[in-house]
C-alpha cells in the first residue's frame, strides 16, 4: 500500500454517517474519494453529502456515486479533506498544483475541520520549498507575472505543453511563484491580496485542523495548537 492511501484511509475515520463533506482535488485526495465511494458502496457509511473542489473532482464524485450538493444549499460541512504541496511546522499550507486553489479555499473556509493527508515528502520547515501557485485574471496577466516577480520570487505564468496558458474550472489563468523560502507567509498573503488581478493565492494558513503524515515509518497525526 503506498503512502497516499495509507494516509486516505486515516483520514476516513473521521467521517460518520449523515456528514457533510468537501472533497479536495488532486491525486492524494483522489485516493480518499475512492475509499470513500466504497465505505458507501459497502453501507458502512451513509447518508453523506460532499461539496466538490472542482470539476474532475465533481465528476469523479458522480461516477462513484458520491452525492453531491452545494455550499447554496450546505453553507457549513463538517469536515473537507484534501491533500497539500507543503506543510510547516504550524501547519500552515502551500496548496493549489492541482490547479484548484480558488474552489479548494472557498469550501474549505466553510468546514469545521480541515484534515489534510500528505506523505511525508511534504514536510517542510519553511514553506516555499516548491513553488507558490497564484490564480490571476486573464486581463492584462502578463503584467501581473512581472509584478509577483518584483516580490523577491521568479513568477511565471503557468502554461501546458502546447505553450498556452492553463485557464482553470474559474476561466482564469495560473502563476508559479518560486522563493527560496518564505519568512513571513502572512505578510506575502496580504500583499497578495491586496492587488488587483490577483484572484487568489496557494497560501493556506491557519486553516488546517490536522495533518496525516504516511512515511516509512508509518501514520502520525499532528494537532494545529488550541
Amino acid at each position: 500500500m503506498d503512502y497516499k492511501t495509507q494516509a486516505a484511509q486515516r483520514a476516513l475515520e473521521y467521517v460518520h454517517s449523515g456528514m457533510c463533506l468537501g472533497l479536495g482535488t488532486g491525486s492524494t485526495a483522489a485516493h480518499f474519494i475512492e475509499l470513500l465511494a466504497l465505505r458507501l458502496q459497502s453501507g458502512v457509511l451513509r447518508d453523506l453529502r460532499a461539496v466538490p473542489t472542482s470539476d474532475a473532482t465533481a465528476q469523479r464524485a458522480h461516477e462513484l456515486g458520491i452525492p453531491l450538493t452545494t455550499l447554496s444549499e450546505t453553507p457549513c460541512l463538517d469536515l473537507v479533506v484534501d491533500g497539500a504541496d507543503e506543510v510547516d511546522p504550524r501547519l500552515n499550507l502551500i496548496k493549489g498544483l492541482g490547479k484548484a486553489l480558488l474552489r479548494e479555499k472557498i469550501v474549505e473556509m466553510q468546514a469545521r475541520q480541515l484534515i489534510i493527508i500528505v506523505d511525508e515528502s511534504k514536510i517542510v520547515q519553511q514553506l516555499g520549498k516548491g513553488p507558490l501557485p497564484v490564480e490571476i485574471v486573464p486581463f492584462e496577466a502578463e503584467f501581473n507575472v512581472r509584478w509577483l516577480n518584483s516580490l523577491g520570487c521568479r513568477a511565471e505564468l503557468w502554461r501546458d505543453k502546447q505553450s498556452l496558458p492553463f485557464v482553470t474550472d474559474n476561466g482564469n489563468y495560473l502563476a508559479r511563484c518560486w522563493f527560496s523560502g518564505i519568512p513571513d507567509a502572512y505578510a506575502l498573503a496580504h500583499a497578495l491580496a491586496g492587488r488587483p488581478g490577483i484572484v487568489e493565492h496557494g497560501l493556506f494558513l491557519d486553516m488546517a485542523s490536522r495533518v496525516i503524515v504516511s512515511g516509512r515509518t508509518g501514520v502520525r497525526i499532528l494537532e494545529r495548537e488550541k
